[in-house]
């Protein structure tokens, strides 16, 4: 462990498997809203980024999103299913990082279930626009960054934290295996 691991006085490290590893992912990803998509992992080449929106995050930590048959995101994930997710829900806590594969499908009752009014401003034919595709991202490993008691307590923390000249730490940090 590196040395701001060594002067923390409670435990800040904490790994989690299954449902905890699924609760987390939908918990972090519910704040954040959106991510940073990366496709084309395994090209040498840096991955191809763009911004997207979770429609949904289900039980088993599984993100679905609403995305063009005809986007380069798609193409990308026809040849390499593996993608990489990136979130930050607020400036100073709730990171998730996940690694996973991406499916597409086009299944008519799932597009209707994440469908969004606003979703019109990519779908200009609306729910039934030919275009809509569904992604299933299955999270296969991940890394989240969070606080143990939220914003409030971690400020708190900092502030005694720097009057007293101990690290007082709120973090905590951990592996993802859902």
């Amino acid at each position: 462990m590196d040395s701001i691991n060594k002067q923390q006085p409670e435990e800040n490290r904490k790994d989690l498997e299954s449902g905890a590893a699924a609760e987390k992912i939908k918990e972090l990803v519910a704040k954040a809203q959106s991510c940073f998509f990366c496709t084309a992992m395994k090209t040498g080449n840096p991955a191809a980024t763009r911004p997207m929106s979770v429609q949904e995050t289900d039980e088993q930590g599984n993100l679905w999103f609403l995305s063009a048959a005809d986007s380069h995101k798609n193409a990308e994930i026809a040849i390499d299913p593996a993608v990489q997710l990136f979130f930050q829900g607020s400036p100073h806590s709730d990171f998730l990082a996940l690694y996973g594969k991406a499916i597409i499908t086009t299944d008519k009752e799932k597009i209707k279930q994440l469908w969004n009014p606003l979703l019109k401003t990519w779908f200009t034919e609306g729910i039934d626009d030919p275009r809509i595709t569904v992604i299933k991202v299955t999270p296969e490993d991940g890394y989240y960054w969070d606080t143990k008691h939220g914003m409030m307590i971690a400020f708190i923390k900092q502030v005694a934290g720097a009057m007293t000249g101990q690290t007082l730490d709120d973090s905590i940090e951990g592996t993802l295996k859902p």
